[in-house]
């Protein structure tokens, strides 16, 4: 059967195959535009986050970012890090280098650390993990790390932190996540955001406590640095439950996990730069 439309004879077989392209073209675009908003989606309804500015760097020192080789050899950028109280010590997530079961997932000669433009080898052999010998598996309280570089960086460290005077329990506590790494739900290389510290546990491995947070994040945020009002670190993001979900903040069920910088971190940095500074022999 044939249609007329004007001048022009469509056959219904040809305006059928038609339509049906279209369908399948706006199909294409309609998912392409879900994968894209759900890559750049916020974990909450509510966004603060923005770039970070020259400004904010010189006020939150010591902020750079692990890079690691694929296994082609194509560095790819991994997480945050910190200098912290040398320009020599670098502070991350164990998560970086061991999964769950505290299986090798990256060697420490395969990353880099870059600050301010410039990249810095680690010491290899330098890797001091939070978890204990006989550990089964990573927590949130003692997954970090410290690195040393093969060589100072030209760039300030964060000051040595204070063990926080933080009570433990429910509060309303502002901080400001600080990413340098970014985070691939968010557009730009890096970030900022002023979010709230809603619980903090009580202690647990390492005699560290795990605070609850209302802070976006994204996969490439593990690292990233919380500070007080006063501009103190005062602890290190971790991990965010239902990652990339975009659901209202949850005290039980939806919410960010960072470490305090305190109890065998603490210890385990003071050390360090007594040992990077004791005189050689």
């Amino acid at each position: 059967m044939i249609e007329r439309r004007g001048r022009q004879r469509v056959s219904r077989p040809t305006r059928l195959r038609a339509l049906a392209m279209a369908a399948t073209i706006l199909a294409i675009a309609s998912d392409g535009l879900a994968r894209d908003v759900a890559r750049t989606a916020a974990l909450y309804p509510r966004d603060g986050r923005r770039d970070l500015t020259g400004a904010d760097l010189d006020r939150y020192r010591g902020a750079g970012v692990l890079w690691c080789r694929r296994p082609d050899g194509i560095p790819q950028k991994a997480a945050a890090a910190w200098l912290v109280a040398d320009p020599s010590l670098v502070v991350l997530n164990a998560h970086n280098f061991r999964n769950r079961q505290l299986e090798v997932t990256r060697l420490v000669a395969d990353c880099y650390f870059q600050i301010g433009g410039r990249n810095y080898d680690f010491l290899p052999d330098s890797l001091r993990l939070g978890t204990a010998p006989d550990a089964r598996r990573l927590h949130i309280t003692d997954d970090w790390a410290i690195l040393r570089l093969a060589q100072p960086a030209e760039a300030g460290p964060q000051p040595l932190p204070e063990a926080p005077s933080l009570a433990t329990g429910d509060m309303a506590l502002p901080v400001v996540m600080v990413s340098p790494g970014g985070h691939e739900n968010y557009r730009g290389p890096s970030s900022l955001e002023r979010c709230t510290i809603h619980r903090i546990d009580p202690p647990s491995e390492d005699a560290i406590r795990r605070v609850r947070h209302d802070c976006n994040d994204g996969y490439g945020g593990s690292g990233s640095g919380l500070f007080d009002e006063a501009g103190r670190l005062i602890a290190l993001q971790s991990a965010s439950l239902s990652m990339n979900a975009r659901h209202a903040f949850d005290i039980e069920f939806h919410y960010g996990s960072a470490l305090l910088i305190e109890g065998e971190l603490l210890e385990a940095l003071r050390a360090s730069v007594a040992q990077v500074r004791s005189p050689p022999r």
